[in-house]
């Protein structure tokens, strides 16, 4: 595999499904088109497997690398995964199928249009996590935002327009402040080379202002309080298909970047202003569990119950120490799995009564047993039932954070006691009770379609949840060579320091 340009091929592949699918004419094309993208995305993720299969867990290196000089002498094409990256690229592989599957009924407008945003987004997705230039990154990590604009501009609810706007703007800025301190290093290291850069040693007053440059859009991608308003409104209006990669995927890219980038490159940056992110994920965990409690709207419930999960990820990666950093990991790894499945149970009864208001349900056992069952698993899993992957990487991440910070440890267990509240409200509400309503009495269980998008989801939480190492092998090496280095960059810059 050392010269096989695999990465490459996993990140494109689903661009030849575009052209397949922009090939289909006459009778049945928006059927044909969605078998198209569906063989596709399988494909895809089962090539990526060869990754899963042939990583070598031993080294921290990056892998399956292809470099190719691109745009003049210093920027080139430069792809590579480590423990970290690789679970993410299987992440979205493994996310895609179910993506495509769950709006194989309910989308009937512009079908192809639909189909083809999405598989130009899981090739920016897979690019984000393999690219090892700054350029090539940017491109990837800005391009996602235009295919899901547009699925939530065209295929969205009624306040489609606005919502896609608000995720554009609030993206777009803290963009452009982090194309600003890419050119910076580019100018200051004289490349954009990804590890190049990560052992670079930049002057400590520049990693200040690189590392707030990176943050602001990493805040809003994650999304931190109070640049999470765009997440609510963009889950809302989004197709039940674009909540579940929102979720599943494009909330992780934050995250990554935290990792790739403002630990290895910014370490004192990082350091010195890790106050900052205590206080903001504090107030996220507490503040959104507080206010997903007052909802009426059930996405708008979930929404804000990620933007507290993605809290426990900032604070776990800001411990800076293995613990808390696979914690983060696993965080994000589980939250893609069951806040895209709480998505997709918000789907199922959305497509039968068309409402997601919560007090329209009620009794819902009485009729639909096996959905009851599904809602009721995936909500044990979010708040963090033993046995799911939510409890390992909380776990985790309170027990780095309560090496460092005893107080922002408590407070964010707090929010393991609200997370559960507003999850068992909702499910009270929706599922128990007498089935008095006369529009519910015609709802019909689960397909054989939606319980075969379910199945593999609530297999891999349950794998995560009891066989976790499964997983954090991948990552165990990279993250102890991130903290090590880490720790020795602050070490030779008190030694510099020191009278």
């Amino acid at each position: 595999m050392e010269h096989f340009p695999i990465l490459s091929i996993i990140t494109f592949l689903p661009l030849i499904g575009v052209f397949f699918i922009l090939m289909i004419k006459g009778e049945n094309a928006d059927q044909r088109a969605k078998h198209v993208a569906l063989f596709t995305t399988v494909f895809t993720f089962i090539v990526s497997l060869i990754l899963w299969f042939t990583f070598d867990k031993t080294t921290a290196d990056f892998q399956f690398v292809e470099k190719a000089a691109w745009l003049g002498d210093n920027i080139n094409y430069h792809m590579g995964v480590d423990g970290i990256s690789i679970l993410f690229v299987m992440l979205t592989t493994f996310i895609m199928p179910i993506v495509i599957l769950t709006g194989w009924i309910s989308v009937k407008s512009r079908v192809k249009e639909y189909l083809i945003a999405f598989l130009i987004l899981e090739t920016l997705m897979i690019g984000v996590f393999c690219a090892l230039d700054l350029v090539l990154f940017y491109l990837f990590f800005e391009g996602g935002l235009i295919p899901m604009f547009l699925i939530i501009g065209v295929w969205g609810g009624k306040n489609r327009v606005y919502a896609s706007y608000k995720l554009f703007l609030y993206t777009l800025l803290g963009s452009v402040l982090m194309l600003l301190a890419m050119m910076y290093m580019y100018f200051q290291a004289g490349t954009t080379d990804i590890p190049t850069l990560m052992a670079y040693d930049f002057a400590i007053d520049a990693q200040t202002w690189l590392f707030l440059a990176f943050f602001a859009s990493f805040a809003v991608k994650v999304p931190m309080w109070p640049v999470h308003t765009w997440l609510p409104d963009a889950h809302v209006q989004a197709p039940t298909a674009g909540s579940v990669i929102l979720a599943g995927v494009l909330l992780k890219m934050g995250g990554y970047g935290f990792l790739r980038f403002s630990l290895p490159m910014f370490p004192v940056a990082s350091v010195d202003l890790a106050w900052l992110i205590y206080t903001l994920s504090v107030i996220a965990i507490i503040y959104t569990s507080l206010v997903a409690l007052m909802q009426d709207d059930m996405k708008k419930m979930i929404a804000y119950s990620s933007v507290a999960h993605m809290g426990f990820v900032t604070l776990g990666i800001f411990a800076f120490n293995v613990q808390g950093i696979e914690g983060a990991i696993m965080v994000m790894l589980a939250h893609g799995l069951v806040a895209s499945a709480l998505f997709l149970c918000v789907g199922v009864i959305y497509d039968r009564l068309h409402t997601r208001e919560i007090d329209r349900y009620g009794g819902l056992v009485n009729i639909m047993p096996r959905y009851a069952l599904v809602f009721m698993f995936f909500t044990m899993a979010a708040v963090g039932l033993p046995g799911t992957g939510n409890f390992v990487g909380e776990l985790l991440v309170l027990i780095g954070l309560f090496k460092v910070n005893i107080w922002a440890a408590f407070f964010a267990a707090t929010g393991l006691v609200l997370g559960a509240a507003y999850m068992l409200w909702l499910y009270r509400k929706v599922v128990f009770g007498e089935l008095v309503k006369p529009d519910l009495k015609a709802m019909l269980d689960l397909s054989k379609r939606e319980i075969l998008i379910f199945a593999p989801l609530i297999f891999f939480t349950i794998w995560m949840g009891v066989y976790p190492s499964t997983f954090m092998d991948f990552m165990h090496v990279s993250v102890e060579n991130l903290v090590t280095n880490h720790q020795a960059a602050l070490s030779a810059v008190a030694e510099t320091m020191a009278p």
